[in-house]
């Protein structure tokens, strides 16, 4: 009975559970249902918020993008009415312009009619006065012509001749600055203070007993030294002394070299003495060659035929009035290249023309002709370029300047061959360049005196003041200055100064 019981109690306890369980269950799921409502609601009116930010973000954006938009567009708008402004000033400042052209035209138009005017006065006037002048004096038109030119001249030859004072004295101040100021510095940049040379041709014998061996038993030693050398030997004009004459410098050095060798041995006979010379001929012969190579080497010229080296080599044994020939070439060759760098020519041609300018004498004893023609004639044969035999050819006029380069080898070489203490001259020369100095200037009409003066450099012509006017006087100068170019021979420049002087005299008593 009590199980039963029990069992009975059971089943409605676990019915009861099941009931309470659903409604629970029930319960729960109806406030799990309002819940969600709750948050579907939530979400839903977040959802607008953001939807209404998004759309008054939007709004934002869409105003910025259209005002970017429209940005350019105004600048545009403004770009161009300024462009129309700037256009329209231009407009009326060109039709300021054109009226302007417009009475300037109109203005030149009246001046050109005024000169024309003024042209046919003039020409009518000079008509009459032709013709008056024809009337009066019975004169052709040429007569007429050439006497009014004349009176013009006399009534304006004073103030001619001032402009023409005035302006050569301008120009010769301005070009005497300039020349002087380039020859200064090259001169300062030389420095090179070179000695004139001169070959000695006498040596002093010690005895008479080394005189006696030199000329041998019957004369046979010096008859041999003669043969040997080609040159001859002069033993008479003084006891101490044998001098060494012949028209060949590198012969005269030969023998002077295989003498002194000779006297030093002190054993002199025939066989002895063609020894020697044989060696002081490959002495010398070596000698040239240095020598040439040498200057070559110092000018910086290079690419020369060793042919043509050995003969500007052999100007070491050759004197100009007492200047040794190959070192005048390098300071020509010096100051040539200074001159030309000044004066923009080119340095290489204008210091090659310097150093080969004498190659000529060389062998100028040997072949007819001028020393400049027998160099140029030298240089061809060698293929020396062509710019360089121009340069060289002309540095004593016989042809004409045909480069810049000519003239500044002809300015180098009377730079060193006239600056004081490069040579020596004789006093006969020297006397009959003075000579005919001053035989040249008397040979002009109206001149009354003539004096050289400054050894030569300068000559000094007074000249008669009723024969010669002022005006005449300069073309008088320059007429002298061309003839001494021409017809004399001197180093340097010689300047020509006329003098001209009116003196009156009068007593009173």
């Amino acid at each position: 009975m009590s199980i039963k019981l029990v069992l009975t109690l059971l089943a409605f306890s676990g019915l009861a559970g099941i009931v309470l369980g659903y409604v629970l269950r029930l319960l729960i799921a109806l406030g799990q249902r309002g819940s969600l409502e709750l948050e579907v609601k939530q979400k839903l009116l977040e959802a607008r918020e953001k939807a209404a930010q998004i759309e008054k973000e939007a709004e934002q954006r869409a105003d910025r993008i259209e005002a970017e938009r429209l940005s350019p567009l105004e600048e545009r708008e403004e770009r161009l009415e300024e462009r129309e402004d700037r256009l329209a000033k231009r407009e009326e400042f060109l039709d300021e312009r054109e009226r302007t052209l417009v009475d300037e035209t109109e203005r030149v138009k009246v001046r050109e009619n005024e000169a024309a005017n003024l042209k046919r006065d003039a020409e009518n006037v000079l008509k009459e006065r032709r013709a008056e002048l024809v009337r009066i004096g019975h004169f052709s038109e040429k007569e007429a012509r050439e006497r009014l030119i004349k009176e013009v001249e006399a009534v304006e030859e004073e103030a001619t001749l001032t402009r023409i004072q005035k302006l050569e004295a301008h120009g010769r101040e301005r070009l005497e600055e300039k020349a002087r100021g380039i020859l200064m510095s090259v001169i300062h940049r030389l420095g090179n203070a070179v000695n004139a040379e001169v070959m000695t041709l006498s040596l002093s014998i010690p005895s008479e007993e080394i005189k006696g061996k030199v000329i041998g038993k019957e004369g046979r030693n010096i008859k041999a030294f003669e043969r040997a050398t080609g040159v001859d030997v002069i033993i008479d004009d003084a006891p101490d002394k044998i001098t060494l004459s012949s028209f060949d410098p590198l012969r005269r050095h030969i023998a002077k070299l295989a003498l002194e060798r000779l006297i030093a041995d002190g054993r002199i006979q025939p066989a002895k003495i063609e020894e020697v010379v044989e060696k002081a001929k490959q002495e010398v012969d070596e000698t040239v060659k240095q020598k040439g190579e040498q200057a070559a080497y110092e000018i910086g010229i290079v690419g020369l035929d060793p042919r043509l080296t050995t003969l500007l080599g052999r100007l070491h044994f050759r004197t100009s009035f007492g200047q040794n020939v190959l070192q005048h070439s390098i300071e020509m060759a010096h100051i040539a290249g200074m001159l030309a760098e000044e004066l923009g020519a080119d340095v290489q041609i204008a210091k090659a023309g310097a150093l080969l300018h004498d190659i000529g004498k060389a062998v100028d004893h040997e072949v007819q002709g001028t020393h400049v023609e027998i160099g140029r004639r030298l240089l061809e044969k060698f293929s020396v370029d062509k710019r360089v035999i121009q340069a060289m050819q002309s540095h004593h006029e016989e042809y004409p300047y045909e480069t810049p380069e000519s003239i500044i080898v002809q300015v180098a070489d009377a730079i060193s061959a006239g600056r004081p203490g490069a040579r020596r001259d004789t006093v006969e020369r020297y006397l009959e360049r003075l000579g005919d100095l001053e035989r040249l200037a008397m040979s002009f009409e109206g001149v009354e005196k003539v004096y050289a003066i400054q050894a030569g450099r300068e000559i000094r012509i007074f000249v008669n003041p009723g024969k010669v006017s002022d005006l005449a006087m300069h073309k008088m100068a320059r007429e002298i200055a061309k003839r001494v170019q021409e017809e004399l021979k001197y180093p340097g420049e010689i300047k020509v100064n006329i003098i001209r002087e009116n003196r009156v005299v009068e007593f009173a008593r």
